[in-house]
């Protein structure tokens, strides 16, 4: 069973999320906080493998507490829900560590979904919201953001930029391998690679840099 706690500041929202959740067999939602000050307890307590966390919360907001998050000692992989899909702090979250990020809007067989990629260890990105929210913060500097795409495009192989695409695109490593005819292995070990050539922390973070350095779209 994938363990989840539910971070958000509305209880409707916190029962609505849950009872998505739960129609997947394999999900158990094992607990719920009403705000990022108590979301941290409650990862402690509960040690879920996913938190669902909203981003503009009353007391102390998501991006926070994702940053708190990540200095346990077993860190939960963190799913950023918003209801802005230009919110300024969705980008700084997944610098700050989250797996990925989705609106709220998102249907729920989606959300589901996005939970069990990310308790496997992928990133969970809405292309489509990725492209607008990278575009915000893109807006500026176009001179230097094509000469630093031009310098990472040569450090780059065809297949990683391929890879990088699909990425961007919301895929898995298994349908990346599908689609470019790879073993999920191979698609790791070029994911591997072009992280470290693009100095990425992890998928959420390369996809981040590619859309603001020219290199995804």
């Amino acid at each position: 069973m994938t363990r989840v706690v539910i971070v958000d500041d509305e209880a409707l929202v916190r029962a609505g999320i849950r009872l998505i959740l739960e129609s997947g067999e394999d999900l158990e939602v094992v607990g719920e906080a009403e705000d990022g000050a108590d979301a941290v307890d409650a990862v402690r307590r509960h040690r879920p493998d996913v938190v669902l966390m909203d981003i503009r919360m009353p007391r102390q907001d998501g991006l926070t507490t994702t940053t708190e998050l990540q200095r346990l000692a077993e860190p939960p992989k963190v799913i950023v829900l918003t209801t802005f899909d230009l919110d300024d702090y969705v980008f700084r979250a997944l610098q700050a560590g989250a797996s990925g990020f989705l609106l709220k809007d998102t249907p729920p067989r989606e959300l589901v979904r996005a939970v069990r990629v990310v308790a496997a260890g992928e990133a969970m990105l809405s292309p489509a919201v990725t492209r607008r929210l990278i575009g915000h913060f893109a807006a500026g500097g176009r001179t230097d953001r094509q000469r630093a795409a031009k310098e990472r495009l040569t450090a780059l192989t065809d297949r990683e930029l391929e890879v990088l695409g699909a990425v961007g695109r919301g895929l898995s490593n298994a349908e990346i391998g599908r689609e470019l005819f790879l073993s999920e292995d191979t698609v790791k070990t070029h994911a591997r690679r072009l992280f470290k050539k693009l100095g990425a922390s992890d998928r959420a973070h390369a996809v981040a840099l590619g859309f603001r350095w020219g290199l995804v779209r």
